[in-house]
């Protein structure tokens, strides 16, 4: 039994029809019909996704960090989610479970990064021997990202993980 009502697709109505039958056409997930129940959000995810789309991470690390805050965060639905979408964006199998462990082995970039989400997550937000606080403040600046260094990177805080872009 869901914690939320969910809108089906089928019996939506009025803008939350249209978002299902425009961007969403063929996603009908349980995250999306739970959304559904606001208008607002479901505009805000697919503003957010837009927005993130020009991201800096390509969709392989975006996901590596979408499957170490998924674990962090306990969230079943979430690991099954974007171990999928994972795949799809080019990980192996190995390499989504070594994320979930938040050490992926045999990519310097992609271990640096799942290394980086798993501390900022643990963290909330402070990192280094120094807990320097990590801040989003200009998305124009593109995260580098180097074997063990984050040395530039912003932090955006979705509804399930935390992007770095």
């Amino acid at each position: 039994m869901p914690r939320l009502q969910v809108v089906e697709p089928g019996s939506a109505a009025g803008e939350v029809k249209e978002i299902f039958d425009g961007p969403l056409a063929g996603k009908h997930f349980n995250i999306f019909k739970g959304m559904a129940n606001s208008p607002a959000v479901l505009r805000l995810y697919l503003k957010m996704n837009e927005a993130l789309a020009g991201a800096s991470l390509s969709d392989k690390e975006k996901e590596i960090v979408q499957l170490v805050v998924g674990q962090a965060n306990g969230c079943d639905y979430c690991l099954a989610a974007h171990t999928a979408i994972g795949k799809g964006a080019g990980l192996s199998e190995d390499q989504t479970k070594q994320a979930r462990r938040g050490s992926v082995e045999g990519d310097a970039k992609l271990g640096a990064l799942s290394k980086f989400a798993a501390a900022l997550h643990e963290k909330k937000g402070f990192v280094g021997e120094r807990r320097e606080r990590v801040h989003a403040h200009d998305l124009g600046h593109r995260a580098v990202v180097v074997p063990g260094v984050l040395e530039r990177a912003q932090v955006v805080v979705t509804h399930e993980a935390l992007l770095l872009v």
